[in-house]
């Protein structure tokens, strides 16, 4: 049997590298294809039709130009689903550590992230009474020193 794997490269005797041109390093295109899954179950504003989570599409990914391109040293990404015959954004969220969908489409009800944001909401509350508490504590110890 032959050799089949090429561990060497050839190079005739009379090889100059300087004869062959260098080629500019071409622009790096910010949109690109992505084959990605829809991180949340939507529905097509203008079908009507139900995709739910996990659904494979072939995306466009874009950087979000501007103010609202980035949160907190995070880029933020759009991405294009493409339909029969017309497209819908996502875009990333990373402050709700989550995607939210731009146009197209609307996101469907999901009971776990309604779960967790309530959740949220309860222990920001309960931060909020125990630093009012700890407030009037301060002020009530500084108005007894003032006396």
């Amino acid at each position: 049997m032959g050799e089949r794997k090429v561990l060497n490269k050839y190079f005739p005797p009379d090889f100059d590298p300087s004869k062959i041109p260098r080629t500019k390093k071409a622009d790096l295109n910010p949109n690109f294809v992505v084959r990605m899954m829809l991180p949340m179950s939507v529905r097509c504003m203008t079908c009507g039709e139900y995709m739910y989570k996990g659904k494979k599409f072939n995306s466009r990914k874009e950087d979000v130009e501007g103010p609202e391109g980035e949160y907190l040293g995070i880029k933020i990404f759009r991405f294009y689903f493409k339909r029969a015959a017309h497209s819908f954004t996502i875009k990333t969220d990373p402050k709700n550590m989550d995607y939210a969908v731009e146009g197209g489409a609307k996101a469907n009800f999901a009971s776990e992230k309604d779960d967790t944001m309530a959740q949220a909401r309860v222990a920001r509350l309960e931060m909020d009474d125990v630093i009012g508490r700890h407030r009037a504590e301060t002020e009530r110890l500084q108005d007894f020193g003032n006396t």
